[in-house]
């Protein structure tokens, strides 16, 4: 969150202490909470011009600092804010769930936003607002899920896919806010089924080998975690992955080695068609490498492959010696002597 917040320009949260203060403790200025007042009016009883300006307003206030989100929050704009998700005028939308996006920086705002219903509406906007919108709609659900019950919630609305549409056509900001999200999501073993089904295989193999490779650390670290699950495994399998994959734990940085071996694990894990291909790729060079000069987590996954391939060559060796003794005990036996009796009678 704190590198979305620098990329974005905005003032990241404080890290949590046990001094963190109450909602209540916010610093904003007399004239500040008179503005937000002013604003939470506009929203209540404002047409909708000036329901968008205020949303507007609100918006750029959230984004400004921490004292700000928690002073907003307490005058009662989030439920204000989840009700404008599903107007008509698309300028709106965008106001709002930036807004949200925004206040939901803070942490005690999380829930707040949640509790409020403003995931179905985020998940419309998400569907069917500018492509701004959608992309800030993208990256509200990322904020929203850093909360382990809100992933369930997130998941169970319909977001998955439209997040894999806009990973899909987005611009590059929106495709990396969609990543965030899905990888966020796809942590929860419940939501990984439901990315495969929504054809998020193939986007992310599209995107570890297109042009430019912008996406590739974010396509290499979701495809890790669905590796895990029954139907990303056999959805990975069948996208031919597995010369995309050597070639990154050859050539790929950091990162990127560690997450396609985590990628080959699951792959390798019981199909020896995969361990085969691997090997006939060249893998074992780079493995060995990985081995011994990656990152802690990439050294493990390699270990892990190079174990696991030497033993399916030790189960081959001892399948190939066990057939060469039965065919030599065959060898062996003769064959019974018939004699044939012609009797004349």
């Amino acid at each position: 969150i704190e590198q979305w917040c620098e990329a974005n320009g905005i003032e990241p949260p404080k890290r949590p202490s046990t001094s963190e203060p109450s909602k209540s403790a916010s610093a904003c200025s007399p004239a500040e909470r008179s503005k937000i007042e002013s604003l939470i009016q506009k929203l209540t009883s404002g047409g909708p011009e000036d329901q968008r300006s205020a949303a507007g307003e609100i918006r750029l206030l959230a984004k400004r600092n921490a004292d700000n989100r928690v002073a907003i929050a307490e005058a009662g704009a989030i439920p204000l804010l989840v009700g404008l998700l599903s107007v008509p005028d698309s300028r709106t939308q965008e106001h709002a769930v930036t807004a949200l996006l925004n206040l939901s920086i803070y942490e005690s705002n999380k829930g707040n936003i949640v509790s409020s219903g403003a995931v179905p509406g985020i998940v419309h906007v998400l569907k069917r607002g500018s492509m701004e919108a959608r992309e800030n709609a993208a990256a509200t659900l990322f904020s929203l899920s850093v909360i382990d019950e809100n992933k369930v919630t997130i998941g169970s609305s319909g977001a998955i896919s439209p997040l894999v549409t806009l990973l899909s056509e987005g611009t590059q900001r929106g495709k990396k806010d969609a990543a965030t999200a899905l990888f966020n999501l796809c942590i929860y073993q419940g939501n990984k089924g439901k990315a495969v089904r929504a054809g998020v295989i193939p986007t992310l193999m599209r995107l570890l080998t297109e042009p430019g490779g912008g996406m590739v650390d974010e396509a290499l670290a979701i495809l890790a975690i669905l590796s895990s699950h029954p139907e990303g495994k056999a959805a990975i399998g069948s996208a031919e992955a597995v010369p995309v994959l050597v070639e990154f734990i050859g050539t790929g940085s950091p990162r990127n080695k560690e997450n396609a071996a985590a990628v080959l694990v699951h792959l390798c894990s019981g199909d020896r068609q995969y361990i085969a291909q691997a090997q006939e790729l060249g893998v074992m060079a780079p493995l060995l490498e990985l081995a011994q000069n990656g990152t802690d987590r990439g050294k493990r996954k390699a270990t892990q492959l190079i174990e696991r391939m030497s033993r399916i060559r030790e189960q081959e060796q001892q399948e190939v010696q066990t057939q060469t003794e039965h065919q030599a005990q065959n060898d062996d036996i003769q064959p019974p002597l018939i004699i044939n009796l012609d009797i004349d009678t």
